[in-house]
């Protein structure tokens, strides 16, 4: 029987690190299925190198603690590739200082964004995990989105030795069948749209993990739109919670034209073109700014 490895590392953060906005992402689902957080932790399940795998994460004032421990991993794994992770995961590569210099004195948002000095977009921890969220969420409310992700978990089968389930791989969700995924809550459009994504990711005709080494956007928008079933805005949500890339014009989210229609104190609704005239100003940060749009909505829901 192989024994588990594991892998860890320590990544240190800035002073007063929203860790909560991090956290706030993976709770997402209340039955906790996959993923697992409290005030300064995060348990989660997820496929590496194939393998069942769990990974923890523990806050601390000044940084981030993390293991890895991956079911019979067998084969000899990167601790780089580890660490490069979870930093794309906390936030770590994004450049906002600068775009808090550029922008906290705008007369429309600057108010905003020195309200949420600090803010940090918490990413996916695969590109593919992203992307098949993207789809999963296309059109609908994010708690029937949520139900839908939880299905699809579920239907993979995929488990921890810990009891903890695994976010799927493209290799197994490209083993489900349009029926079992129609089971699981997926329209047959939707269910079309994964698994064509996952057997392209499988034969490596979609190289996300590639793309994260190099991140060739054009190529990277030009590929996926290429598949039945993605559109402009997957693209784009896709490349921020997967690949951290901050320049995605998200004028297409409804929350993010509400958001904007409030702050701009609009009685009528924002179309997508005014939307991304708007946004246009703030490349490339665009992404970044309708992440704040996010927040604010949140933070006066009732």
């Amino acid at each position: 029987i192989a024994m588990p490895t594991m892998l860890s590392c320590t990544v240190s953060l800035p002073p007063a690190y929203r860790q909560r906005d991090i956290l706030a992402f993976h709770r997402r689902d209340p039955q906790e299925v996959a993923e697992s957080a409290t005030d300064t932790s995060l348990r989660k399940g997820l496929a590496w190198n194939g393998r069942p795998a769990h990974l923890e994460l523990r806050f601390e004032p000044d940084r981030a603690e993390a293991t890895l421990t991956i079911d019979d991993a067998g084969s000899a794994e990167c601790a780089a590739r580890f660490e490069a992770m979870v930093r794309r995961m906390l936030g770590l590569t994004q450049d906002i200082d600068a775009f808090e210099a550029r922008h906290r004195h705008h007369p429309q948002v600057g108010a905003l964004i020195t309200r949420q000095a600090g803010l940090r977009v918490a990413v996916a921890a695969t590109p593919f995990e992203a992307l098949t969220w993207a789809v999963t969420g296309q059109q609908i409310s994010l708690g029937a989105a949520v139900s839908l992700r939880r299905k699809l978990i579920l239907a993979a089968g995929v488990r921890h030795a810990s009891g903890l389930m695994c976010y799927p791989d493209a290799k197994r969700i490209a083993a489900l069948t349009v029926d079992a995924l129609g089971a699981a809550g997926f329209s047959a459009a939707k269910a079309n749209t994964l698994l064509s994504l996952a057997r392209l990711v499988a034969d490596g005709a979609l190289p996300l993990d590639t793309w994260l080494q190099t991140l060739p956007i054009d190529d990277i928008r030009e590929r996926l739109l290429g598949v039945r079933g993605v559109g402009p805005w997957t693209v784009d949500y896709t490349l921020l919670r997967g690949f951290g890339w901050m320049d995605g014009s998200l004028h297409g989210d409804a929350a993010v034209r509400r958001s904007l229609q409030g702050l701009l104190g609009m009685e009528e609704k924002i179309s997508e073109h005014d939307a991304r005239a708007w946004l246009a100003a703030f490349s490339p940060w665009r992404a970044l700014l309708a992440a704040h749009l996010w927040a604010a909505q949140k933070a006066t829901a009732p």
